[in-house]
């Protein structure tokens, strides 16, 4: 076996940025037999490929010398089995970095966050990383429980008692003074500075408290220890207020697996028992009673009742649940008791598939973080050049006083501090992919999710996206008798059969209230139709062609079958011995919001195709019903084709499918969009997926897309835009170390919180 083809996955704990993670790479590949490293900051977890002859534990402590402490979490697999998180949750501590403390309690219980492809004979009790965790060069740990419970709080919280008693004893013995304040400073500096140190000796010399601690320190040596306790204090309040806003996010992916129940009542040799929901496998039977949440993806075996999917879906109404439906996990069940055959395991149904891909879209950057990212590796050492350059020049060849411009130099330091710019865009980012994923809306990464705002063309398919998928009733002609027995003798006659038209007639007699005999010997007639005696009546369900076969069809009757036909109908014709006396027409309808949903996007700029393999006579009428253009009798190479020469003529290109017969045009497009209820391969191949099946969802992609980057916009333009007025005031003599950390501080709030209102939104409003 060579060294590429075994891997194991670790918890990280202590890794904060991109420059942690360099470091751990850079460490990990130096190690013999290591073929390749991937360390994910968002994840906290770092993967091996490496040869047998790697010692794991020498691994770990290597990472362990860098400050971080490193832990095994699945156990090593041949290349190409699945690698699964299945951490232990006693993490222990030891970190160098200032984390949280651990409270087992807050654990979640379910196997919520694994894999979608793994099997339900791996399960094992995990906890999830947070999806923010880490998103710059801040401490920003795992932060279970209250905010004030937490070691940055309580940390924080001395420090300004710490402070506020320097300044009590200043007052009454002024002696003191400025030693009471250099002590208050140390409290808080000590954690920083050794942060500071650890990052600078393992090749990470310009982080945030690297320049946090030169300006603390500095402001000391010339005499402003007052100020520097002042800003040690202010700086650890903008980080705390800072993971409070940050942990909304989390907490928004981590509501999504408290909706799962945690037990369910399992059918068993004719008794029920409770067993813990993530016990469930495929093909399990489940009793959901009135008020119980629905313990697994499944369908309905048995029972009636309306079922509230607005945890799941976003939607206010309850909708009707019969025989036959799908019903998803953690939906809430308010009415009549439903029994409900079990088709996904607890790892791979809806909520479970949201939160994983939630969490690797995270991972993916987009472009402008990953420009940021560049960009701050540059400016953060430019600020120090800087911000010494003014320290020094301004003394040594004009004479001026040293420690004034010392002074001034330590204020455009901490100015420079990117913890503002670099957060803009990760938190913007994350916030989104929250919010889209809390109405059902999935996007794999950042990129996608930037590039969906640049969408101006939208191609989709007819069948199943555009359309429900199954044909309805939508005309019923009497002629020799009228309409309500006419739809009475075609239900009698299609009892029991489970062609899709018999389903759509019984459907629409159910839907009227038309009560439904039973034929005799009824039977099919190949390619032509169905027969049977209803009340002694020798009836024939028939196309029109075969009809004509039988009887004469009359102009006036022929005109109205070819008017059917042109809407994109499918007539049948329904005689009783040589006479008609009736026709049934039916359509795959288009979804109840695709009218809304390509309307929408014509609002956004976006310009929309059907890209179909149906005849052209029922694609056009569909089209045109729903007011865009259509290309019909497609084989999917033609979609394909069709997608390529958009793209040529300098559109923008997004394709909705099913992600099955559409996958070469959702490869070829500039964004994949997969539509329905989140299969496999749906998931799989398309960029992003829209899991509830609404046409507006595709718009709400679109719209979410250029809400987050003009989010990110303000972002930047905050913390460009404060450090640039507070540079120019403080080199002018304006403004000093206090209103420099507040302009920090208050840049970092501002920011995150403003990337915070995406948690909010709820998509393109009613018109």
């Amino acid at each position: 076996m060579t060294a590429a083809e075994r891997q194991t996955r670790f918890r990280v704990e202590g890794m904060d940025c991109a420059s942690c993670a360099a470091k751990i790479d850079k460490a990990v590949r130096r190690i013999p037999d290591v073929a390749d490293v991937s360390v994910s900051v968002v994840a906290g977890t770092m993967t091996v490929k490496h040869g047998d002859t790697v010692d794991l534990e020498a691994l770990a402590r290597k990472v362990g010398s860098l400050g971080y402490k490193a832990a095994p979490i699945a156990p090593t697999t041949a290349k190409g089995a699945s690698i699964v998180e299945a951490e232990h949750s006693d993490h222990g501590s030891g970190c160098s970095h200032d984390h949280g403390a651990h409270d087992p309690k807050h654990d979640h219980d379910h196997d919520h966050g694994k894999n979608a492809q793994l099997g339900a004979d791996e399960t094992a009790p995990e906890k999830k990383p947070d999806a923010l965790e880490g998103m710059h060069g801040h401490d920003h740990g795992p932060q279970d429980g209250p905010w004030w419970n937490t070691s940055k709080a309580r940390l924080t919280i001395v420090c300004f008692v710490a402070l506020a008693v320097a300044f009590g004893i200043g007052q009454l013995y002024p002696q003191t003074q400025p030693w009471g304040f250099i002590v208050a400073m140390a409290v808080g500096l000590i954690p920083i500075a050794r942060r500071a140190l650890s990052g600078a000796m393992n090749g990470s010399p310009f982080s945030i408290e690297t320049l946090m601690t030169v300006a603390a320190v500095g402001a000391v040596i010339i005499d402003a220890a007052e100020e520097a306790a002042v800003v040690v204090v202010l700086f650890l309040i903008g980080e705390l207020l800072e993971g409070i806003a940050t942990g909304r996010a989390r907490a928004s992916i981590r509501a999504l697996a408290t909706l799962m129940p945690r037990t369910a009542l399992l059918e068993r040799d004719g008794t029920t028992e409770t067993v813990p929901a993530d016990s469930l496998t495929v093909d399990s039977v489940v009793l959901v009673r009135p008020g119980d949440r629905v313990p697994a993806d499944g369908i309905v075996e048995s029972g009636e009742s309306a079922v509230d999917e607005a945890p799941v879906t976003g939607e206010s109404v309850p909708k009707r649940k019969e025989v036959g439906d799908k019903v998803f996990a953690g939906t809430v069940n308010q009415e009549g008791v439903l029994r409900v055959r079990v088709t996904a395991a607890a790892a791979d149904n809806t909520i479970s598939r949201i939160i994983a891909l939630v969490e690797e879209a995270q991972e993916s950057k987009a472009p402008t973080e990953r420009f940021i990212d560049r960009f701050s590796k540059y400016y953060t050492p430019g600020v120090m050049v800087v911000a010494a350059l003014i320290a020094v020049l301004p003394p040594l060849l004009g004479g001026a006083d040293w420690n004034t411009w010392i002074y001034r130099g330590l204020a455009v330091l901490l100015i420079g501090c990117p913890c503002a710019l670099v957060i803009s865009t990760p938190a913007a980012i994350a916030a989104a992919l929250s919010a889209g994923a809390r109405r059902g809306l999935l996007m794999k990464g950042g990129a996608v999710l930037e590039n969906l705002g640049k969408v101006n063309r939208v191609a989709f398919d007819k069948t199943g996206t555009l359309t429900e998928g199954k044909p309805k009733v939508t005309d019923i002609v009497g002629v020799a008798r009228d309409e309500k027995e006419v739809l009475r003798l075609a239900a009698a006659l299609e009892g029991g059969s489970s062609h899709p038209l018999a389903v759509a007639i019984l459907a629409r007699a159910a839907a009227d209230n038309v009560p439904v005999g039973s034929a005799t010997d009824a039977g099919a007639v190949g390619g032509k139709g169905v027969v049977g005696k209803v009340d002694g009546l020798e009836l024939f369900l028939a196309s029109p062609r075969a009809a004509a076969e039988k009887v004469t069809l009359d102009d006036t009757l022929s005109a109205r079958i070819a008017a059917l036909n042109d809407e994109g109908k499918t007539v049948s014709v329904l005689l009783a011995s040589d006479e008609v006396i009736g026709l049934i027409a039916m359509r795959d309808e288009p979804r109840e919001d695709a009218k809304e949903g390509i309307a929408a996007l014509a609002k956004l700029g976006a310009d929309t195709v059907m890209l179909t393999g149906d005849n052209a006579r029922t694609a056009k009428a569909i089209a045109a019903s729903l007011g865009m253009e259509a290309r019909a009798e497609l084989m999917p190479q033609d979609k394909q084709r069709i997608v390529g020469e958009m793209r040529a003529s300098g559109k923008f290109v997004a394709k909705v499918g099913d992600g099955i017969n559409d996958a070469p045009a959702l490869a070829a497009a500039d964004i994949g969009i997969a539509m329905g209820s989140g299969t496999d391969v749906a998931l799989e191949t398309a960029d992003a997926a829209v899991l509830h099946g609404r046409v507006k969802d595709v718009a709400n992609m679109v719209a979410l897309s250029r809400a987050t980057m003009r989010n990110i916009t303000q972002n930047i333009t905050i913390s460009l835009g404060l450090k640039a007025v507070f540079l120019v005031t403080t080199v002018l003599g304006v403004t000093g170390l206090w209103p420099a950390i507040l302009a920090d501080t208050g840049a970092t709030v501002l920011v995150t919180a403003n990337a915070m209102r995406l948690l909010a939104w709820r998509g393109i409003r009613e018109a």
